[in-house]
């Protein structure tokens, strides 16, 4: 098992280009089961989550073809299994988005209770309670969600909580229903308005993605798609997080600022200077020490709670004191232990992290448990005094292409070792 060996120190400096969204990519790659024609999936992030669901789409019949471009080509046409299998679902949540597009084309699915990261309770309940809206008549037995319709119907379905991989399941599953599919509070993230617009390219009737309420006209049948995905906002927030934390200055390529509001403003607010362009972002510190920022994660268009993990790593160093309060995810803190590992002054309040900043960071071997938490681990190395060893970096490898090799792009001193 790797490991990325950091020394710190050295501000961020240069021009990286942003991959594509993996949390638009993984739907996406589900969607093409709802066609026999082929689909073309253009700027897929080389990412672990991604390869997990490119197996378990082969594994039930779809024929994968790739290019050097980082196209991917899907064909459904012969699927002959309609299960999917905890050996692959149990390390990724996503793979539960293979349901609702099994069942709406097939008529039937059984797909793993899913795994992935552990920071918390992300109930399953409202994607089955959907489905059986629509018609379908679905148990939860032996860690499996057996689904089964003739046809699913068009229904008035209303989210008791906003749920990105519930409304991207449920729309999936009606663009196949019978009649019209009214999705009430919807989730808003523009990933959800990139499924939307590759499901319509393949010839859906959806509106209203983007805003709370959804409408998806059902249609006899979806044909082939030439879709590319829209450029992951949480890794280029990311890495304009390590700019503001070292002082440095980089600019992002093939970015996509106006789905970033939320984290350029408190940027912003920490004294970074941003200039955006139409597909590029430029942060530049100055050389400055950043201020602390009060956040708290709502649901798109509010901060989000993917990024919360870096910016706890910034406020560590910044000057002041700053809150984050997370709203999403009980169990999302696990990061603190860390970074208190390596000097951070840092308590927990109940769902608030109080970060009290320190002048420096200093150099400890720290242990990622989750995704964006190894992200901020990463970040904090970065920013500290000494050799920083982050362990189980398979997490960060889950969701940021390359990681290393794009920080060495901009400068940094770091590298992957084997354990």
């Amino acid at each position: 098992m790797d490991k990325l060996l950091i020394r710190g120190g050295t501000p961020l400096n240069g021009t990286i280009n942003v991959s594509g969204a993996k949390n638009a990519a993984l739907p996406i790659l589900a969607g093409a089961l709802l066609s026999a024609e082929p689909v073309i999936v253009r700027n897929v992030p080389q990412l672990k989550d991604v390869a997990t669901t490119i197996t378990l789409l082969q594994s039930m019949g779809v024929e994968v073809t790739f290019d050097d471009k980082l196209n991917v080509e899907l064909d459904a046409s012969n699927v002959t299994q309609r299960r999917a299998p905890y050996e692959l679902v149990k390390t990724m949540r996503a793979s539960i988005l293979v349901l609702g597009p099994l069942v709406a084309r097939f008529g039937e699915a059984a797909v793993s209770l899913p795994g992935g990261c552990a920071i918390g309770a992300r109930p399953v309940n409202l994607h089955v309670e959907g489905l059986e809206a629509m018609g379908a008549h679905v148990v939860v037995e032996n860690g499996f969600i057996l689904a089964r319709a003739d046809r699913l119907a068009g229904a008035h379905i209303v989210f008791d909580t906003v749920t990105v991989t519930g409304t991207e399941n449920l729309m999936m599953a009606a663009a196949l229903a019978d009649g019209e599919t009214l999705l009430e509070n919807a989730a808003r993230e523009p990933e959800v308005i990139d499924l939307a617009r590759f499901l319509t390219s393949m010839g859906a009737n959806i509106s209203g993605a983007g805003t709370s309420t959804i409408r998806i006209v059902g249609v006899d049948r979806l044909g082939g798609a030439d879709h590319t995905v829209l450029p992951d906002r949480i890794e280029a927030g990311t890495y304009l997080v390590g700019a503001a934390m070292t002082g440095g200055k980089v600019r992002l390529n093939r970015a996509s600022p106006q789905t970033l509001e939320a984290v350029i403003v408190k940027l912003q607010e920490a004294g970074a200077r941003i200039v955006t362009g139409e597909d590029s972002i430029e942060i530049d510190m100055g050389g400055r020490r950043p201020v602390s920022v009060d956040i708290r994660t709502t649901p798109y268009p509010g901060f989000p709670t993917d990024m919360q993990a870096q910016f706890c790593a910034m406020n560590a160093v910044a000057e002041g004191v700053g809150t984050i309060t997370e709203t999403i995810f009980e169990n999302r803190f696990q990061h603190v232990l860390e970074l208190q590992r390596m000097g951070a002054d840092i308590r927990i309040e109940g769902h608030t992290a109080v970060c009290r900043g320190v002048d420096k960071l200093t150099a400890a071997p720290v242990m990622a448990t989750d995704l964006r938490a190894s992200a901020g681990l990463v970040l904090a190395g970065l920013a500290a005094e000494g050799d920083t060893l982050v362990d189980r970096i398979y997490h960060v490898d889950r969701g940021y292409e390359r990681i290393e090799e794009k920080l060495r792009q901009l400068g940094a001193d770091i590298k992957r070792v084997p354990n």
